[in-house]
């Protein structure tokens, strides 16, 4: 976890992207991302819940056992669903489950209210990734997914967060939806990488859905997002070809 820490010294730029199957997995690792994340987002992008609020935790082992089976390079890190980190206890237990499922790390949204779950799974030996900023595990009480730090005395406590989590022991921090001179503050206040997602260009580095990243989930696409390619476009046509083929007598 300390080349994280190595990176930032030196300007490198962290990249991450998620992964919930084995070839999207494998083609992440094969392409050189640094950081593959198994994320709650799967609930949306792959299992059709409304947000991640529905994820269990069987769900995520169930994904990350198979995202392991492909990752050889990068990090590997598994997201904890929600209510299952509620206290210090629970939370260790959580993580372990994911660490036996093939995780190198874990990510746990909160910051200075969850730093005692921080601390008890560092505590056993498990990395730990943060995550501030929007918390999607809280969509439904904020009502929806809103800009964070937008005023100074929101920006203050966002910083405040991250370094209440850099001392318990986190290795990296995500910034969600982060107003971009809030995670300029953040950034330069912390001395572990600041890994953001719409949350502007001064970050350590930048995560992305691959859903969002390769236009596999048209349905939705986030507002920070210019996917690089329309693979759900590719794959209607793919279909309409071999229906054409077939319905024509065609092999």
């Amino acid at each position: 976890m300390r080349d994280f820490r190595d990176k930032k010294l030196r300007g490198e730029r962290i990249t991450s992207l998620t992964a919930y199957d084995y070839p999207t997995a494998r083609l992440l690792d094969e392409s050189g991302i640094d950081i593959i994340l198994v994320g709650d987002s799967l609930g949306m992008v792959v299992l059709g819940y409304e947000d991640t609020t529905r994820v269990t935790l069987a769900e995520m082992v169930h994904h990350t056992k198979a995202v392991a089976r492909a990752v050889k390079r990068a990090l590997l890190v598994a997201d904890l669903p929600i209510h299952t980190y509620d206290d210090p206890a629970q939370a260790v237990a959580t993580a372990r489950a994911l660490i036996d499922a093939g995780a190198q790390a874990v990510k746990l949204e909160g910051g200075v209210s969850h730093v005692p779950q921080i601390e008890a799974i560092v505590a056993e030996g498990i990395a730990v990734m943060g995550h501030i900023g929007m918390l999607p595990q809280s969509v439904r009480e904020e009502g929806g997914y809103k800009v964070k730090g937008r005023t100074q005395t929101e920006a203050g406590a966002l910083v405040r967060d991250g370094q209440a989590v850099e001392k318990a022991g986190v290795f990296a921090v995500v910034l969600e939806i982060v107003n971009p001179e809030a995670a300029r503050q953040i950034t330069n206040a912390l001395t572990i990488p600041t890994i953001g997602i719409g949350s502007g260009e001064h970050c350590d580095g930048q995560i992305l859905v691959t859903h969002d990243l390769i236009g596999l989930f048209p349905w939705f696409t986030p507002k920070f997002v210019s996917p690089e390619a329309r693979v759900a476009d590719e794959i209607r046509k793919a279909v309409q070809i071999f229906i054409g083929r077939t319905r024509s007598g065609g092999s």
